[in-house]
């Protein structure tokens, strides 16, 4: 995820919170409040900057005048339903959650304020009708959306090494979109002359477990190559 789209997000929760302030030139009563939860740790948290940094652009600044109040699940996914229920108990004005599992904890909890999200194909996650017209309280922005996007990857894979055979799909088992992903690449690799295997990782602890190679091509005993996917 890109921080030029976390920018833009930071754009599009402003956009809903001013929205209303249009048609009234009264100032508002209390400072605008943005909920921000994600399935991160704190620490760890490398697009925060880049949500603040799109806020600042369009002028506004934690404290001074908008507040933000952060809710992470530390690695635990679990507590997704509980951040988000304290969210809505606080009446936050909107809901920004990078990734879908948040999203989707969000959208089961509220049908009344907004939520801005960031996720792969909203429309096959069902958090919206159509991206023409979504309906409900959702909006932000697709960033693998629609089909064809794991055929397309393994086209590109086979293009860039005619002789690869085997490809290894690194299986988010949370993620809706990971799991479209691998059913769709299962579905075209035969027609690619590509054997697809998946390895579930659910946190970085797994990934190590996995002791997966994770350079881009590996050439086995046989002649063959290995590739490694991986989507967080």
């Amino acid at each position: 995820m890109s921080l030029s789209t976390v920018r833009i997000i930071g754009a599009l929760a402003l956009g809903i919170l001013l929205a209303p302030l249009c048609s009234d030139a009264r100032q508002p009563e209390k400072m605008p409040r943005i909920g921000y939860v994600s399935t991160g740790a704190a620490a760890a948290d490398q697009l925060v900057a880049a949500f603040r940094e799109g806020l600042r652009t369009h002028g506004y600044i934690e404290g001074q005048n908008i507040s933000v109040e952060y809710r992470y699940t530390e690695g635990t996914p679990e507590r997704l339903a509980d951040l988000v229920a304290e969210l809505v108990h606080l009446r936050v004005d909107v809901i920004v959650t990078p990734g879908t599992p948040a999203a989707r904890a969000a959208q089961q909890a509220t049908t009344t304020i907004p939520i801005v999200t960031i996720t792969g194909d909203p429309v096959g996650a069902g958090f919206v009708a159509s991206l023409a017209r979504p309906g409900g309280n959702m909006t932000g922005l697709a960033v693998l959306a629609g089909e064809g996007m794991g055929g397309k990857w393994l086209e590109l894979l086979k293009e860039a090494i005619p002789r690869v055979s085997r490809v290894t799909y690194l299986l988010s088992p949370a993620n809706a979109i990971s799991l479209s992903l691998f059913a769709e690449m299962q579905r075209l690799a035969p027609a690619l002359s590509l054997n697809v295997h998946a390895v579930e990782v659910r946190s970085p602890d797994e990934l190590d477990r996995a002791s997966l190679n994770l350079s881009d091509f590996v050439e086995d005993q046989n002649g063959l190559y290995t590739s490694q996917i991986l989507l967080s």
